[in-house]
């Protein structure tokens, strides 16, 4: 009988290890399949939802709402005193004395300042004593008078004693005269004593002036005097010191252009803010607004005075403030976005049309295309390439919006309000409160 060989035990797990490792690829190789399936499959699902989406919200749109809106004008300008009085001097001499300073409260009447009076009083009592010869010229004068008066009587008496005889008609033309004369002279005289007696009333006028007093109740806001410091007044009176009435209420100037002035109108509320309380807000009322116009470099503006309450002070003359000025408010109305009044569907489709495009593979929407053209230049067919939208108001202040109604735009005609430039009011029969309106057209991007 003859032996038959066997294969050793090793040569089996050879065998073995191979037919596990081809098993092992292919399951790999099945893995990988899977992954890059699963891939390409959620990357398809993607550029379904997109594609729905896009067919699904053609059109962007905002609700209408009810609320308050608010037209303003704004306009710069300074803080000053309602009452503010320049103190000057109406004589020149040199200063004896300051009785203030800056910011120190005075009442009316108060004496500010006094200047050198010795040359003044000396010119008074010349003066009093001019008084006192005019009246002793008077006295003399009366005399003179009366004298004359009883000559003139002796004469007379003796004319008619002696029936005309004695004297002669010459005497008593003389005498005549002669009284009249003293008469004359007692008038002269008498006048003299009311020119002295004026004089005299100057000089101490005068002399009061020397004390610089405050006409008003206030706070002194500027002083350009100091003691030796000599006064000249020859031609115009020397600005002293700049005094407040009351720094309570205050005004504010500002210079309106001439664009919104025709808004602008008294009693209207306004608020502004000063560079040193930038956090603050502050309360004022139109006071008066002027016809006269201002031209500065060719720009035409108009004064408008704003009455301001300052009752604790924090407000000084000179800062400079910029107001808003409240000229129309509504309340409780309906307000869409001012873009929904410069949709126009023609105009959306216009843009949105165009030659289909051929579909692209994946690779083909990998590889790079050739040089596309800036999208700002005007296409073939484009009406205004480039151009802003116009609002569709019309002359008539009223304007067409529009609402989805089954997916398609629907025309609404309102009627225009106030508009602060983002949103603007409108009434109108349809409008209700959270009603979607078209601002713009959602253009599909290039698959």
């Amino acid at each position: 009988m003859k032996a038959t060989a066997v294969a050793p035990p090793q040569d089996l797990a050879d065998i073995i290890h191979a037919k596990g490792s081809r098993k092992s690829f292919v399951f790999r190789l099945v893995l990988i399949v899977l992954l890059i399936g699963a891939a390409a499959g959620t990357w398809y699902w993607w550029r379904l939802q997109q594609q729905a989406q896009n067919q699904i919200s053609p059109y962007t749109t905002e609700e209408v709402r009810k609320g308050e809106i608010r037209l303003t004008v704004t306009a710069t300008g300074n803080l000053e005193p309602t009452n503010e009085v320049t103190i000057g001097s109406e004589l020149s001499g040199t200063t004896l004395e300051v009785y203030v300073d800056i910011n120190d409260r005075v009442k009316k009447g108060q004496p500010l300042a006094k200047l050198d009076t010795s040359k003044l009083q000396q010119q008074t009592e010349s003066s009093r004593a001019s008084v006192a010869s005019a009246n002793a010229k008077v006295a003399q004068v009366q005399a003179t008078v009366k004298e004359a008066e009883a000559s003139l009587n002796r004469l007379r008496d003796l004319h008619r004693i002696s029936n005309g005889k004695m004297p002669a008609q010459a005497d008593l033309d003389t005498a005549t005269a002669t009284m009249d004369r003293a008469k004359a002279d007692l008038l002269t005289a008498e006048a003299s004593v009311k020119e002295a007696e004026a004089q005299v009333k100057i000089n101490e006028r005068d002399l009061e002036k020397a004390v610089i007093k405050s006409p008003i109740d206030g706070i002194v806001l500027t002083r350009s005097l100091e003691p030796g410091q000599t006064v000249a007044a020859s031609f115009t009176a020397p600005e002293l010191f700049v005094l407040a009435e009351n720094l309570e209420l205050m005004e504010l100037n500002v210079a309106v252009a001439e664009a919104d002035i025709g808004r602008v109108e008294a009693g209207q509320k306004a608020t502004f803010t000063v560079d040193a309380w930038p956090e603050r807000s502050f309360s004022a009322n139109v006071r008066r607004v002027s016809f006269g116009s201002v031209i500065t470099d060719n720009v035409v503006t108009y004064q408008t005075e704003l009455e301001v309450s300052n009752k604790d002070l924090s407000l000084r003359p000179g800062m400079t403030a910029t107001a808003d000025i409240h000229v129309a408010e509504s309340t409780n109305t309906f307000l869409v976005p001012t873009a929904a009044l410069r949709f126009d569907p023609a105009a959306a489709a216009s843009q949105a049309g165009g030659p289909p495009q051929e579909k692209k593979s994946f690779v083909q929407n990998l590889m790079p295309g050739p040089r596309r053209f800036s999208s700002n230049r005007p296409r073939p067919g484009d009406e205004g390439g480039g151009k802003e939208k116009k609002s569709q108001q019309r002359n008539d202040g009223t304007a067409r919006i529009w609402t989805l109604k089954d997916g398609q735009p629907v025309a609404l005609e309102v009627k225009l309000g106030l508009t602060d430039g983002r949103n603007t009011e409108v009434s109108g029969e349809g409008l209700k409160e959270g009603l979607p309106v078209i601002i713009r057209a959602n253009v599909p991007s290039a698959s």
